[in-house]
């Protein structure tokens, strides 16, 4: 069989991805798997047409796609994610239709779902069997169990493309809202006091629905509030996935772009922080996908720490919950503040009006009183695998994660708690005693709630 393996890293065939593609077609030597480098190539397939049609007639003449991707900020790399976009720019979703695909990423589990549901989800957009996916840590290769896996997925992909099992559909095609919005004037500002407020967007001028929230939305507040088009910006290219910022944040693209200034200099000295986009497919527009990528070169370091974060979304957002929470993580693991999202899918214009002023009277009592509300497991969970691997096979790499864990006291090992070590040594070990088990279990329920009676009673 052929198949078209669509290759998402930046580096090309250098990238850890491909050494689990190369080792499929080490095994299955039957199969004829062809690496397109879609990410690296990105600039050339979408200056040059006849490039871009030759991926497409490679596609429509093989029997099935392996999308192949490394991570990139909870989702694959911006290059990637634009040439998704080319495909139904160009009108080329038949060469898609009907074909067996399957995803194989490579990451650490830091939101590798996020990227599989995504990849998924424009699988289904496309008409498209999806097959399955294999989201492998990047050492995973490097053991028995792993390569033991990996062969199994191969075997699982080949045989459902010769069997021509059918899989069923997991995401309903997107319905896009049909309000035109028309804002209605301003009878009252929001006054956030000496705080800076910025609103970054990506907004085209045939976006019309987002450009007249947006400036519905800035017009909200009494003071001035500074508008950043990221389109207006000269930024280079996407990540380069080349680590060089591991050591000291230094970017390869340093003093080359406008990108690293304006961000250290107009959005890490921001209060709050208003991001304006409208959907893309599964995603918001590829720029935007840009926008965080690049942000890396703070690499797993929180940079936005302390804002107060809205989003303005033009699109049906809550049709894709996969977005939602991507968005909802990255502030939470900024360490920032989520107040809330507006998009011109419900209601009519007098509705959207009254949701902007809102989310803007929100943002501006968060920020005077620096309220960050408790995090969940999106972050809790994600900075544990950030700190786990930090700490441990990433220090040498990203050695400035691990001077600012440090400083930010992001090592809070469970073992670290010289109490709690001492109950587990002395005391656990008492449990094996039948009447001790007992007599603690009766009193279970009042000892759990007494720290909280002392803080009620001094309250």
């Amino acid at each position: 069989m052929k198949i078209t393996v669509l290759n998402g890293s930046p580096k090309g065939e250098t990238s850890v991805t491909m050494q689990y593609v190369r080792y499929i077609q080490k095994h299955f030597p039957q199969h004829e798997l062809e690496i397109v480098n879609i990410a690296q190539r990105l600039k050339k397939i979408e200056r040059d047409a006849t490039t871009f049609q030759e991926i497409i007639d490679q596609v429509r003449a093989s029997d099935g796609i392996l999308w192949a991707f490394p991570l990139y900020v909870f989702l694959v790399h911006s290059n990637y994610k634009r040439f998704i976009e080319l495909i139904w720019e160009r009108g080329t979703e038949d060469a898609f239709a009907g074909k067996h695909a399957a995803a194989l990423s490579t990451s650490i589990h830091f939101f590798d779902h996020t990227a599989h549901n995504y990849v998924h989800a424009i699988c289904d957009d496309l008409e498209m069997t999806y097959t399955g996916a294999f989201s492998a840590e990047m050492q995973d290769l490097l053991h028995e169990e792993g390569q033991a896996k990996l062969t199994r997925f191969a075997e699982d992909f080949f045989h459902t493309i010769e069997t021509r099992r059918l899989a069923p559909r997991r995401y309903a095609p997107l319905v896009p809202p049909e309000l035109d919005y028309v804002p209605g004037p301003v009878e009252e500002t929001v006054d956030v006091g000496g705080k800076h407020v910025v609103i970054l967007t990506d907004a085209t001028p045939d976006q019309t629905n987002l450009n007249r929230m947006i400036e519905r939305g800035s017009a909200t507040f009494a003071q001035d509030v500074e508008v950043i088009n990221l389109r207006d910006l000269n930024i280079k290219g996407g990540c380069l996935g080349c680590l060089r910022c591991g050591y000291n944040y230094e970017c390869a693209y340093t003093g080359k772009d406008e990108f690293i200034n304006v961000y250290n200099a107009r959005l890490k000295t921001a209060d709050i922080l208003i991001f304006a986009g409208a959907l893309h497919d599964r995603y918001l527009s590829a720029t935007w996908k840009q926008f965080f990528d690049r942000g890396f070169f703070n690499t797993h370091t929180p940079s936005l720490v302390g804002k107060q974060f809205g989003f303005i979304i033009s699109g049906p957002l809550a049709q894709v919950p996969n977005l939602r929470q991507i968005l909802q993580a990255y502030v939470e693991w900024q360490r920032s503040n989520l107040v809330g999202f507006v998009t011109d899918e419900f209601g009519d214009s007098a509705h959207i009006d009254h949701l902007l002023h809102s989310l803007a009277g929100q943002l501006a009592k968060f920020a005077a009183s620096d309220y960050i509300q408790p995090h969940t497991f999106l972050s809790v969970g994600g900075m544990k695998v950030f700190r786990d691997d930090v700490w441990s096979k990433l220090r040498m790499v990203f050695q400035a994660d691990h001077r600012a864990y440090k400083r930010m006291g992001v090592y809070d090992f469970p073992q670290r708690n010289i109490g709690v070590r001492l109950l587990n040594t002395f005391v656990a070990p008492l449990f094996r005693i039948p009447q001790v088990r007992e007599a603690f279990n009766s009193k279970i329920k009042e000892g759990m709630i007494q720290p909280y009676q002392r803080v009620l009673q001094d309250g």
